[in-house]
């Protein structure tokens, strides 16, 4: 099957579509007001010689009646009469025609003379000159007026083009988590100001930006001060769970306060992250055994595969966290075995259950939200995709192929600590 050729990018700007409207339109209306030109000044010109012609034809049909010798521009049956008009002097009838005559434009005159055709000539070439001058002069203004109207309207289109260059940047700024950000277009300042259909974009998407940011900036106080206020009564609750006499209903109530715990703590990490004020500390770390410990750490049985170690600039412990919470994730909501493979710079952490779900994989983790009602609140994978933008780390959650075995795979990409290479002695010397 034959692939079809893709036009290249560019042809679908509103620049160059702009740029070929003004120029399709232009070479429309110049070639329009061209022709009407042209027809309606050679149309002047061809009458004003015909009746030149014909004129001279009466003055020369009277000298032949009355026997006196005919100028040198008129004859009977003259050499270079055209056919066609001689024919028509012959039947009785009076005709002019435009013809070349020895390589100069000529207008004739004819009319019936005793079966004969009595013929006068013109000289068009002036006429001619003229035509051929206008049509030259039309060609050239016409080049001119498309070529400064394209630069006027690709000016135009371009403040207009640059303008939404700009709205788009900041709407995809928003959409990164800058919700500082703002078009803040001069026009939307002053509201009796009239604005056109730019300035209302920008100003819409200025509004929606502050309402969202104040919507979120009120979950994120709300979240952080739900955590904070739970921290006292849990510390409290703790205690007073550890003074229980030993029993089944006493690790009910510590086995409680140690999940409500978690999920303050949980709680009030994602509110820093939210808050974006995370200071990374960075150092080089060899990243198999950095993995090797975190596995070890979490007392899980998952399996270590170490295609090829690397360096790593990361920050250790927001790293350990990253890969606790999806060793955590992939023993409580996959099935085994869970493998970890550490290939150079990037980390893969799968399961083999039953893959994450449709949501996730579109949109990322959600808090508070997992598949079917299962057990979790959804923070686990929601703190490691924070952290993992803390690092400057990229998580990317899919699920492995059917015919591979199924299951869940999180893939994390660290950037990768190049050694400068120490220069050799005849470097040094």
């Amino acid at each position: 099957m034959r692939r079809r050729l893709r036009p290249p990018a560019w042809t679908a700007t509103l620049t160059w579509k702009a740029a070929v409207f003004i120029t399709v339109m232009c070479c429309a209306l110049a070639a329009l007001l061209g022709t009407l030109v042209h027809v309606s000044v050679a149309g002047q010109t061809v009458r004003d010689s015909r009746e030149k012609a014909l004129t001279r034809l009466g003055e020369v049909g009277r000298l032949y009646e009355s026997g006196e010798p005919l100028p040198r521009f008129a004859g009977v049956d003259p050499e270079g009469l055209p056919a066609e008009l001689r024919a028509l002097a012959v039947r009785g009838e009076q005709g002019t025609m435009v013809s070349d005559q020895q390589g100069r434009p000529t207008m004739w005159a004819a009319g019936p003379a005793d079966g004969r055709a009595l013929a006068v000539q013109v000289d068009y070439t002036q006429s001619a000159d003229i035509i051929d001058g206008l049509d030259r002069s039309i060609l050239g203004s016409s080049v001119l007026a498309i070529g400064a109207t394209l630069l006027v309207g690709a000016f135009a289109v371009t403040r207009i083009t640059r303008r939404l260059h700009a709205t788009a940047q900041v709407a995809r700024r928003i959409s990164a988590g800058d919700l500082d950000a703002r078009v803040d277009d001069p026009r939307t300042r002053d509201p009796s100001r009239h604005q056109d259909e730019v300035a209302t974009v920008s100003g819409a998407l200025d509004t929606m930006a502050s309402s969202l940011q104040r919507k979120l900036q009120s979950e994120q106080r709300f979240t952080a001060d739900v955590a904070h206020e739970l921290r006292t009564p849990l510390t409290g609750l703790s205690a007073a769970a550890e003074l229980l006499p030993e029993g089944r209903p006493s690790e009910l109530v510590r086995d409680r306060v140690r999940t409500m715990r978690t999920l303050t703590e949980d709680l009030l990490e994602i509110s820093r992250l939210d808050a974006g004020n995370e200071r990374v500390d960075l150092d080089v770390h060899e990243l198999a055994p950095l993995a090797v410990r975190v596995v070890r750490a979490s007392g899980t049985d998952t399996e270590v595969r170490v295609v090829r170690d690397a360096t790593v600039e990361t920050d250790k412990r927001r790293l350990e966290r990253v890969l606790g919470n999806l060793l955590a994730n992939a023993h409580k909501h996959g099935a085994a075995p869970v493998v970890l493979t550490v290939d150079g710079p990037v980390v893969t952490v799968r399961d083999h259950g039953a893959g994450y779900p449709e949501y996730l994989l579109d949109v990322g983790p959600q808090r508070f939200r997992t598949e079917g009602g299962g057990k979790g609140h959804g923070l686990g994978l929601t703190i490691a995709a924070g952290q993992a933008e803390v690092i400057g780390a990229e998580l990317v959650f899919a699920n492995a192929p059917a015919e591979e075995g199924g299951g869940a795979v999180a893939r994390l990409t660290l950037p990768e600590y190049v050694r400068l290479a120490e220069p050799g002695p005849e470097a040094e010397r």
